[in-house]
């Protein structure tokens, strides 16, 4: 995939769905290169969590929870299901024991899936399940609010990846 955020169109599915694949493919791309260890390794002492594994498990999660579970209505068997006060990051934990490129993997074999599900809807539709405050968000809100959530992730893999191993880029 090019990584690119200029839609090759200039309707609004295109260029919410070319922004969201943008910030995936960035995500990838900070990837690019970091040794397994690397991967693993936490550099801020207050998030034991945060490595560039955790994050992308994260990232793969959080689709996997708003697509499948909020829009589709179906269970919710993914980690975050499990989190709870003591362990409000499950699906960063589990991570630490997968290789980075299996978890990128992972991730893009679910985006290709995700693709196929927003072009099979229209943006107005709304979700099965609602959000905290009991409202039904939908579908349009779900890829604006992925997008603001991967692009933010993207900005702890780079400060990971640079306290990690010095590798910096757009």
């Amino acid at each position: 995939m090019t990584r690119t955020d200029t839609p090759p169109a200039w309707d609004e599915r295109t260029q919410l769905t070319t922004f969201l694949d943008y910030a995936r493919a960035t995500a990838r791309a900070k990837c690019e290169g970091v040794s397994p260890e690397h991967a693993r390794e936490a550099p801020l002492p207050g998030s034991p969590l945060m490595t560039l594994c955790g994050v992308i498990s994260h990232l793969r999660w959080v689709e996997h929870y708003w697509f499948e579970v909020v829009f589709l209505g179906e269970e919710d068997s993914g980690p975050i299901a499990a989190a709870t006060e003591e362990d409000p990051d499950p699906e960063m934990r589990i991570a630490v024991d997968v290789p980075l490129p299996q978890l990128l993997d992972e991730y893009e074999e679910q985006s290709a899936r995700h693709r196929l599900l927003v072009a099979g809807h229209d943006l107005d539709t709304t979700a099965k399940r609602p959000i905290r405050d009991g409202r039904h968000v939908d579908l349009r809100w779900i890829l604006l609010h992925l997008i603001e959530e991967t692009a933010r992730h993207n900005g702890h893999v780079d400060i990971v990846r640079e306290l990690v191993d010095g590798v910096t880029g757009y």
